[in-house]
């Protein structure tokens, strides 16, 4: 069984359109290697150059901001919902 991976519209466009995507269990960094390399650019937009996730980007595993959990070692085991939103500034 795999991960659900929730696509936000700023990233489809990366992604081929698709609004969600299947993923290998495991950590969030692992997760986020993958699809990195499954789809160009998306590791650009969702890391900085030592692969650590941008803070404007907020990354929940089952409605649970991973920021409170173990951060990118955050566990994500299959049936899991992972979803990334990018964050928004303004006023």
């Amino acid at each position: 069984m795999n991960v659900l991976v929730d696509v936000p519209p700023s990233l489809r466009r990366l992604c081929g359109g698709e609004t969600n995507l299947l993923a290998r269990p495991g950590s969030v960094a692992d997760i986020v290697v993958e699809l990195s390399r499954r789809f160009h650019g998306l590791g650009d937009r969702l890391c900085d150059p030592h692969g650590t996730l941008r803070g404007s980007v907020l990354v929940l595993v089952n409605d649970e901001d991973i920021r409170f959990l173990d951060c990118q070692r955050t566990a994500v085991v299959p049936g899991d919902r992972l979803s990334f939103v990018p964050a928004f500034a303004g006023g």
